[in-house]
């Protein structure tokens, strides 16, 4: 396979939305961690707060991850295009291929954050016990017992 300027141009757009998406969740966890920092401070600890301080912790460690190889993805591809400029046939391909690897990585660690993220969601609506107690099919059943 000939690897020409297109190649690698074609990840361009497409690692550059991921970091912003990434950017976005980044913002989104500071927020969140600064709310509950201030809930922290004021003494409104309760069981949900050490869990949710623990998870996020987690998240931005692998938000900065997930940022970490798209960069590297990024830059993979640009070494790329200078390589076809300088017409290093060879070392092209691993390195695209490694441009390639590191999106794919930021991805999967991309899904795993967001698995966290629902873990500490399902946490929230565990708390709730109108939640816990009733649901769309428990109410269609006792809608059916009162019924007979």
């Amino acid at each position: 396979m000939e690897i020409t300027f297109n190649t690698p141009a074609l990840l361009f757009p497409a690692i550059s939305l991921l970091l912003l998406a990434y950017t976005n969740r980044y913002l989104a966890l500071a927020n969140l961690i600064r709310k509950l920092h201030d809930e922290y401070v004021k003494g409104e600890k309760n069981h949900l707060l050490l869990k949710q301080i623990k998870i996020l912790r987690i998240r931005i460690n692998l938000v900065r991850t997930m940022q970490a190889s798209g960069v590297f993805s990024f830059l993979c591809c640009v070494i790329t295009m200078y390589g076809v400029y300088q017409q290093w046939i060879s070392m092209n391909h691993y390195i695209f291929a490694l441009s390639l690897l590191s999106l794919l990585a930021s991805l999967i660690i991309s899904l795993v954050e967001i698995s966290q993220s629902t873990k500490a969601l399902e946490w929230e609506l565990s708390d709730m016990e109108e939640l816990e107690k009733s649901n769309f099919f428990s109410d269609l059943w006792d809608k059916g017992e009162e019924k007979k």
